[in-house]
This record gives structure tokens, sequence and C-alpha cells, in this order.
């Protein structure tokens, strides 16, 4: 796993630019680093050494020197397709998967991008052709940022080196900001940072003649149904899961797995273990509060497979966390992070490669809101009337436990969603717990919103439920998740969080392969009544214990309800009463204050509402003012005790 970055300019590149940008990506490859300088190209390359640990440096050439690469990731067929490129006459100087791509380049131009099976986003320069082609892989496992002046282009795994290089100064985004108060990520090319967009997931761009072009090359089909039945389904899936994970073992270097106890990354580990690979390392976190500990689970399975347990018992400092995961994020951090980097820290330092659960959920509907949309459509027997007059009242009338689902939030999420339809509905769902359209209205000021000439939310959702690759309800909700949370959200957050330590982490259950079939099996065999990820299950059943296999979903996290309206009180307190949003005559200071007081007087839970201004304040200083992570946690622990015995 590497950092890449580079500079094309009509002007000449300023080498100590792409220098800096080199050293802000360090921790993606604290192994070696490259540079090519040539006419108007600049290109520069960070390595964490995988495979061919001798002759893996980069950028590399052809055989005469006219494409280069620079390139992050890992493509797991390489080895069947160097021996396709050998057999029609290429020669190849290292045995990595990147002189794969390249020569694959040189055979088949922009398409070459179909045959690649892996997670990567790279860059190839064409001298004779003055191009810049660049491509990410079909899920988004892979980062690549770009900013574009006309006479400038620069790109760069994480928004951070793009902004080292001087070239462009971090201002806010507004529209950008708007669109993930509402969804919790980015959406399309946004990122925070005016002037610089992201290449979105299964896209490729090309740079020729100072004009750049960007088209999605990967889709995914939920309407080709298998008419198979449900064994010889459940024997299909089980047959890609072991060739995919198998494949995912490819490395010259030890290669682990997360293990927390779930169904996704415990399926992936059996199958790890029972590949004959030894024994393997797996690592597991887990807090002190029962409900939130899933690491029992991880240890019935480690122990059946034998295998080599790392685990961690964390009380963490959160709050103390926060500036360290908005610096490697680029952006606000999110509570799923917190697990994924703490985990990601224990691992990295016994090896350098893991393999993880992620996708498990998406592809085979493994959320509450697959089931609570389709309750939905039976509340809505009732008629409207009853629901708005009646129901309303009735649901205001449960006190909030602020526990993780609570059913104070669960009646509220029902009743709000059954005056929407179709992709509104899943829209609004997705934004219910942050805020909506209506919420936004009120939090930022009218000056703000004259500013965003781009205010719909919503539509990013909608135009995705409603495209012609689904039909039904779940497989439409899979779908849209698919195209938008799982590269924009969860991804980034495992690509960022674990980068942050020099780890790579795989992820077989988005292996683009996988992914479509199981966009093949029907939808009544991913959520059956309310049971979900039922076909995943009959396949777990093979290698897990029936504890693991049964229980409820769980995840990792931390009560933060609990500690907003306690310990960090005081904190929030200050920190909105000097909100730089509020300054700059972004957020109503009225309103902000409401939110908070209305949560730590017990009126209501708005502790993801909280989460996500106090990330933005954070976000603001460290990315657009420029302080340091030190600065930051001493900030904070002034806001910590301020007044805190008034």
């Amino acid at each position: 796993m590497c950092g890449i970055a580079g500079i094309v300019s009509s002007e000449g590149v300023d080498r100590e630019a792409l220098r800096r940008m080199a050293d802000a990506l360090r921790h993606r490859g604290p192994d070696d680093e490259g540079f090519l300088f040539k006419d108007e190209i600049g290109l520069a390359h960070r390595r964490l050494s995988i495979i061919d640990l001798e002759t893996g440096h980069q950028p590399i050439s052809n055989e005469d020197d006219t494409v280069w690469i620079i390139y992050n990731g890992e493509v797991y067929n390489y080895r069947e397709l160097r021996e396709e490129l050998v057999a029609s006459g290429h020669r190849f100087k290292t045995h990595t998967d990147t002189e794969v791509i390249l020569h694959l380049y040189e055979a088949m131009g922009w398409e070459c991008v179909h045959r690649l099976r892996g997670m990567f986003a790279f860059a190839i320069w064409d001298q004779p052709n003055r191009r810049l082609f660049m491509a990410r892989d079909p899920m988004g496992q892979k980062p690549l940022f770009f900013y574009n002046n006309g006479s400038t282009f620069a790109f760069a795994s994480e928004v951070k080196a793009i902004l080292s290089s001087g070239l462009v100064q971090p201002a806010l985004d507004l529209n950008g900001m708007w669109h993930y108060m509402s969804l919790r990520y980015l959406p399309d090319r946004y990122s925070l940072f005016k002037g610089i967009e992201k290449l979105p997931a299964g896209s490729r761009a090309v740079l020729q003649n100072g004009e750049l072009t960007v088209e999605r090359y990967w889709d995914l089909d939920f309407t080709n149904k298998q008419a198979n039945n449900e064994d010889d389904v459940v024997e299909g899936l089980h047959s890609i899961l072991l060739e995919t994970t198998r494949s995912h073992l490819v490395s010259d270097v030890l290669v682990g797995a997360f293990l927390s106890g779930g169904i996704d990354s415990s399926t992936v580990a059996a199958v790890m273990a029972s590949s004959g690979n030894g024994t393997i390392p797996v690592f597991s976190i887990g807090v002190k509060e029962r409900r939130f500990n899933e690491l029992p689970y991880a240890r019935l399975v480690a122990a059946k497979f034998q295998m080599e347990h790392h685990e961690k018992v964390v009380q963490a400092d959160l709050i103390h966390l926060i500036p360290d995961m908005v610096h490697h994020m680029d952006e606000p951090s999110d509570p799923f992070g917190v697990g994924v980097y703490i985990v990601s820290q224990l691992a990295s330092e016994s090896v350098k490669v893991v393999l993880g659960g992620d996708g498990g959920d998406e592809n085979f509907a493994g959320y509450d809101r697959y089931a609570g949309n389709r309750l939905v459509d039976y509340y809505c027997l009732l008629p409207g009337w009853f629901r708005s007059r009646i129901m309303a009242r009735i649901v205001n009338l449960i006190p909030h436990s602020f526990g993780y689902k609570s059913l104070a939030q669960k009646a509220e999420w029902l009743n709000e969603m059954s005056q929407y339809e179709g992709g509104e509905r899943y829209a609004r769902s997705a934004s219910f717990l942050r805020f909506t359209p209506e919420a936004k209205e009120q939090l930022f000021t009218r000056s703000a919103r004259n500013r965003i000439d781009d205010p719909d939310s919503v539509g990013k959702i909608m135009s995705l439920f409603s495209a012609d690759n689904a039909s039904e309800l779940v497989d439409k909700m899979l779908y849209t998740d698919l195209m938008t949370r799982m590269p924009d959200h969860l991804l980034t957050i495992v690509d960022r969080m674990s980068m942050a330590h020099s780890l790579e982490v795989r992820s077989p259950l988005v292996d683009h392969k996988l992914v479509e079939y199981a966009a093949s099996i029907p939808a009544d065999l991913k959520l059956r009544g309310r049971q979900l990820k039922y076909v995943l299950k009959q396949v777990a059943s093979r290698y897990l214990p029936r504890e693991v296999i049964h229980r409820a979903k769980q995840g990792f996290g931390f009560p933060l309800a609990f500690w907003m309206r306690n310990e960090l009180s005081t904190f929030l307190r200050n920190l909105f009463a000097q909100s730089r949003f509020v300054e700059l005559g972004i957020f109503d200071r009225g309103v902000m204050k409401n939110l908070l007081e209305a949560h730590l007087s017990g009126k209501a839970d708005h502790n993801f509402r909280l989460w996500v201004l106090m990330n933005l304040e954070i976000w603001y200083r460290l990315c657009i003012e420029r302080e340091s992570v030190d600065s930051i946690r001493e900030f904070i622990d002034r806001l910590m005790t301020d007044g805190a015995d008034r």
C-alpha cells in the first residue's frame, strides 16, 4: 500500500512542492520514496512494501521509458495478467502488480481497468501522447483527489498532500459541508475544500491538452437475478467467497485479519484460517462496558481455528483521539472510525497487511434500516390522520433513554418516515439522526444558505434509488448504499484510519466480482422476513459457532450520548461558545445552543448532531486554520476545564 502524488503544469513543475506532497504521505508509505521529473510532469510515490520487496521501487516505466506509473493498491489477479502479457511479447523488469498495470495500459489503453481485480488508485503518464490517465477501483477502496486551475493540475492520495504543495490555500467548500451534515459523507466529487475534488469510485480520468475528462467505467446491476434454488445460491456464494478470500492472501509479507466477533470479519477470518496458510494472527479490541463488548465472540472464533489472537481492552480517551483522526481523515471524524483506528494501531505492531469484513452489511442487507423500511409500509396501513395526530403525540411521550437504538428514536423514526415514500423516504432515513433539510434551514444563516448552489442532499440519494439498476425495495436500498455510503463513508474511514498506522486493509467482501454475485442473489435470500443477512449466515454457519451466527447485531461503540451529558458537557458548552462557524456567519448561535441544552437537559437525544458540530469545529481549526494536532489537544484540555466548577 502506498501514497501517490503528482503535478502537471505548463509552467513547469515545482520540485519542492512535489517533495512536500510526498512528505505529507509518509504514513502511507514509510519504506521508500521515488520521484520522476520530466518536462511538464512530476510524479511522487511513497511505498509500503508488500509485493516484490526488492525491485518494487516506483515510479516504474515501460521498456523505453516513454510511459510511467505510480500506483497505490493491490491487484489480486496480476499473475494471470502477467502471463498473458509476457505471452504477447511484453518484457518485465520487476515482479510487481504495478508493472502489470503499466503494460496492460500499453496493450489496452483506457480499457485496461476492466481487467483489473483488486483495490487501486493509479496515475500513468503517457509521454508520446502528453496524457495523464488516472483510475480508481470499482468500489473505491483507494482514494484519489485533484486540483485543477487550468494551467496546473495536482493530484494525491489525500487532500493534505495537495494542500502541502502550496498550489492551493485551504478554504471551506460550503456545498460539500452542507451535504456532509445530512449524509455523513461527501457525495459525488465533493470534498470539504474549495477547488479540491475527488475522483469518484469506479471512475477513470484523462488529462490531455489541459482538458480533464472524468467518466464512470463500472456500475452494478441488480436486475439480472439467479433462478437457482436456495441451496445452489448458498453454494455459489460459498465458492466465490473462498476464491476471493484466498486471492486476497497474495503477499510477500505476513497477512493477518481483523476479528471483531461479528459475522462478517469472523467469516473472512475463518475462511482465511481454513485455507491452510498456518496459524494466522488476528486482532480484536473491546471495551469495559459489557453491552458494547464483542471480545467474547471474537475469542470463540479464534479458539475454534487456533488463531494467534491479539486483543486489547480499551478505555479510549475519545476526545483526545479526535485531532489525530481528523488530521488523517482530512474530514470530521466518525464514531465508527474510532474502532478502526485503535485496532489498526494494535495490528500494525505485528503485521503490515490484514483482511477485514467490510461490505457484508451493504451486500447482504445487514442493517436494521433495511427491515425498517419494509416495516414502514405496514405502519402506513394506519390512516395518515391517525399517525400525524394520535401516534405523533404518543411518540412524543416516550422518554429518551440516551442508549444505542433507543425506543424513542425508533418510534420517532417510524412515524416520521411514514410521511414519505420510495427514494425520498430512504434519503430522509439517512439524515434522520443528523441534519434533515429542515434542520439545516434552521441551523444555517440566511446569508450562508444563499451561498449554496447545490442544496439538494435528498436528491443525491433519490437519483440512485430511482435508477433502473434495481427494482425491488431491498435491492434499491443496497444499490444506493453500495454507490454512496460504501465508497464515500465506510471505505474512506477504513483507508484513512488504517493508513494512519501504515497498515494495509484488504476487504474480500467488497471485491467487485463478489459484489456482482451478491447483486444477482434474490432479495428475499438476503432479507428473509426480518432476518438480516440470511444467505451470508447460511455460508457462515459452515464455519462459525451458533453463538456468533444468531446473536443480535452489536458493533463496536461508545456511550456518546451519556458522555456528552456528563464529562463532555463543559467542553461542548465552551466549544460552542466560540464556534468558528458562528463567527463566520454560517451557523445560527441560538440554534446550536438550543440543540446542546436540549440534550444536556434530557429533553432530546442529539448526540449524532452534536458529534458532527463538535468535529466540524475541530476540523476547521486543524485543516483550514492549519493549527497543529498538539495545539488542538491543548485547546481541548483548556475547554474541558474552563469554568467547570462554576
